[in-house]
């Protein structure tokens, strides 16, 4: 019986970890993966290696450019951020870039490309906005 529980734990892990859509930017700089659930909420991480200014959230630290800036949320709440997890050279087989004036939508997520930037908003009006120049969080 054990057994079964621990194949059923796998699978649903296995499941989960299927439902992981990469996403870029068409220059590249920026890099995203969201997850779309099955009875979880959505949720999106978005990575911006190449930036200017300071760091977009009082409090944070200077990032390694290497790792950059990684904005995460939900389908509801705030945004967080942080230094990114992964380096850039980990994402390099992905080539879904949603195209200007293109958008992405994941449960109650929304991510819209435009020579700007990148905009992610959620279901409570929360997101950020990341491009060369600025990153902000809202």
């Amino acid at each position: 019986m054990r057994g079964l529980s621990v194949l059923a734990i796998f699978m649903t892990i296995a499941t989960a970890f299927a439902d992981i859509d990469p996403f870029n930017t068409p220059s590249g700089n920026i890099q995203c993966s969201a997850g779309i659930g099955d009875g979880i909420p959505s949720d999106v991480y978005c990575t911006i290696f190449e930036h200017d200014g300071p760091p977009p959230t009082p409090g944070l630290a200077k990032c390694s450019d290497a790792f950059g800036y990684e904005f995460s949320m939900r389908e509801r709440g705030t945004v967080t951020v942080k230094c990114g997890r992964f380096p850039r050279a980990s994402f390099s087989g992905v080539d879904n870039a949603v195209k200007y004036g293109g958008a992405v939508k994941y449960g109650g997520i929304v991510c819209s490309s435009s020579t700007s930037g990148l905009e992610c908003r959620n279901a409570d009006a929360h997101g950020f906005f990341l491009s060369r120049r600025r990153q902000s969080v809202f």
